[in-house]
């Protein structure tokens, strides 16, 4: 008995633990990631299958449960929200979860440093790339703006990467392919990406260094101790269904709202009204798309909808893209918020170049389309 509690005593001055059943991290470790694997697996089937079966649930809903008739205006928009809302949250949901473990990858102080002393036209066309996929908002403008600054990411760097991350996010890329298809989804992401880039180009160039507030300058951000390279896979998932609490969450009361909007333009607005003021053929259609859209208070999940109901209508494609990167990219929230870190000057310039950028991009649609 006394051999045995020295080999003990032995074996736990040597491993610093206690005698127990042999673990091995590795192998637990491959295991819980395996079991993830397959319920992610698992939820991508049942998620298909939910898919598939919403637009002969809506109709039934509607037409067959709720007795509405086929032709009328009510039924007729009760079955566009019974099937586009569902359909949207699901897409969303899988989408933002994606994305979501490819932030994992992109902490605020890692993007910095990826864009700090990187040459004028290669950091713009990185800073775009990484705005698609690094989280924003109009409440982070400020933050992020001073930390590109104290790292010295160039100006134009700076706002090429506060342009592309709210215009070009998930939620906008989810709700235009789910209503538009897969073709207005990549171009619009090709198109937002080439303002963005374009802007910061043309702003960098101006050297307008000089309408940045002074105190911005003297701010030191300390690193953060966390740094993305050490999260696990397990980790990686977590943060991906944390982004779908986060932004699912938060915008699908803006998805309903917009797609009750669109719902009731689908099914009371007579056809082709919109081309009268939103065609191709109107030429001040465009640029007031734009003034109409900046002062507007919305974002992805509740303007996309929108668009598309408009589209239904008779609203020409360039017009109603121009107006949702409007309302998208140049928010007056954001406006606001930037103002202060940025004088009056710098940020006219600023509004005024993407705004063009919209403008043109607007009229080319309209022309090509």
């Amino acid at each position: 008995m006394r051999g045995l509690i020295v080999a003990m005593k032995i074996n736990e001055n040597a491993c610093q633990c206690t005698p127990s059943i042999p673990v091995h991290p590795e192998k637990e470790t491959g295991k819980r990631r395996w079991k993830l694997i397959l319920l992610l697996t698992a939820g991508l089937a049942v998620g298909t299958l939910l898919y598939c079966w919403i637009e002969p649930v809506a109709n039934f809903l509607t037409f067959s449960l709720f007795q509405l008739p086929v032709n009328s205006h009510l039924g007729s928009s009760v079955a566009f929200f019974l099937y586009e809302a569902p359909k949207v949250i699901l897409l969303l949901a899988v989408i933002v979860f994606g994305v979501g473990i490819i932030r994992s990858f992109f902490t605020p102080e890692r993007t910095r440093r990826m864009l700090s002393g990187k040459r004028e036209y290669a950091g713009n066309v990185m800073a775009g790339g990484l705005g698609i996929v690094t989280p924003f908002c109009s409440c982070s403008a400020v933050p992020l703006f001073i930390g590109f600054v104290e790292t010295g990411v160039p100006l134009g760097v700076t706002f090429t990467f506060l342009i592309a991350s709210p215009m070009i996010n998930e939620v906008a890329v989810v709700l235009l392919f789910s209503m538009f298809g897969w073709k207005i989804a990549v171009l619009y992401m090709i198109t937002g990406l080439f303002i963005a880039i374009t802007a910061g180009w043309v702003i960098g160039r101006l050297n307008l260094e000089r309408f940045i507030e002074s105190w911005v300058f003297d701010i030191k951000i300390p690193e953060s101790p966390v740094s993305g390279d050490r999260i696990t896979f397990e980790n990686r998932i977590q943060y991906g269904l944390n982004a779908v609490r986060d932004i699912v969450g938060r915008v699908w009361p803006y998805v309903l709202a917009g797609i009750a909007v669109g719902a009731a333009i689908h099914g009371y607005v007579p056809e082709g009204l919109m081309a009268s003021f939103m065609g191709k053929d109107v030429w001040w259609a465009v640029p007031s798309a734009v003034l109409l859209g900046v002062p507007m208070y919305s974002n992805a999940a509740g303007i996309i909808p929108i668009v598309q109901a408009l589209m239904e209508k008779g609203a020409a494609l360039g017009t109603s893209l121009a107006f949702m990167m409007a309302v998208i990219g140049l928010s007056l929230p954001e406006i606001i918020i930037l103002r202060k870190v940025l004088k009056w000057q710098l940020i006219g310039i600023f509004a005024g170049v993407v705004a063009l950028g919209i403008v043109i991009t607007g009229y080319l649609f309209n022309a090509v389309l």
